[in-house]
């Protein structure tokens, strides 16, 4: 039986959502109407212009609110989850001795000219993220953090030279497809270097969903609010599989 379910803004099932996106126009009250029509040329009723503003010369920006008439079955989606059942660093440090027999070699960056390291240095710098120990910390993994701005083509070159069992490649900005771009490169000169059957391919970022990531030839991808023992776990589990494999 399918669960039809629409957005919740005051009163279940009644579809409202907010809508926020600028336009290359003056403000003006005129402005504000051009906005309104736009949503409802989308296809949403009720709709009402919360705010207009200028943002720059030429530039307006707006809220919106609206609801849609759109609904969507929750249980016919399928987007399967790379997150394992919670374990702790010492649980992880003790299978990969038990079950890959030396320690688990990983390396992350920030590819492209993207230079926001926080999503990468919160898996990897020992700090970690919200009381989660972030990888250097691990006894079982040998980690290198490369930073922010490094290029496809060096990553991938440091995964062939220094063995690396695991890479993660961050990307905050994706503007005009840039995201999509540089992991779709990176995946392509793995499998260029004869190396894609040995190493795991995960791709992190806010806007990164396992379902995208597959899709680009990945292992995995780990988005917004991954701790560090999550990619932890699943890269030990992973690889433990191709050792027993």
């Amino acid at each position: 039986m399918p669960t039809y379910i629409k957005p919740y803004g005051d009163t279940r099932d009644d579809g409202k959502v907010q809508l926020s996106f600028t336009l290359p126009l003056e403000w003006s009250e005129a402005a504000d109407e051009a906005a309104r029509g736009l949503v409802a040329k989308m296809g949403f009723v009720d709709v009402a212009v919360a705010e207009g503003r200028s943002i720059a010369t030429g530039f307006s920006f707006f809220v919106v609110y609206a609801s849609t008439p759109v609904a969507i079955d929750a249980d016919g989606i399928a987007a399967p989850s790379t997150k394992l059942r919670a374990m702790s660093m010492d649980e992880i440090d003790a299978f990969v001795r038990a079950r890959i027999g030396r320690k688990v070699r990983i390396a992350g960056a920030c590819i492209g000219t993207d230079a926001h390291t926080v999503g990468i240095d919160a898996i990897l710098n020992m700090k970690g993220y919200k009381g989660d120990y972030g990888l250097e910390r691990y006894k079982e993994f040998e980690t290198f953090n490369l930073g922010s701005q490094v290029s496809v083509e060096d990553l991938a070159a440091f995964v062939r030279d220094e063995r690396i069992d695991a890479v993660l490649a961050s990307q905050v900005v994706t503007q005009k497809g840039s995201d999509v771009a540089n992991f779709t490169a990176l995946a392509e000169l793995i499998e260029a270097e004869g190396i894609r059957e040995r190493v795991l391919l995960i791709a992190g970022g806010p806007r990164v969903t396992n379902l995208l990531a597959t899709e680009l030839g990945y292992d995995a991808g780990f988005g917004r609010g991954t701790l560090p023992s999550e990619v932890a776990a699943f890269v030990a589990h992973r690889l433990a599989d191709r050792v027993a494999a």
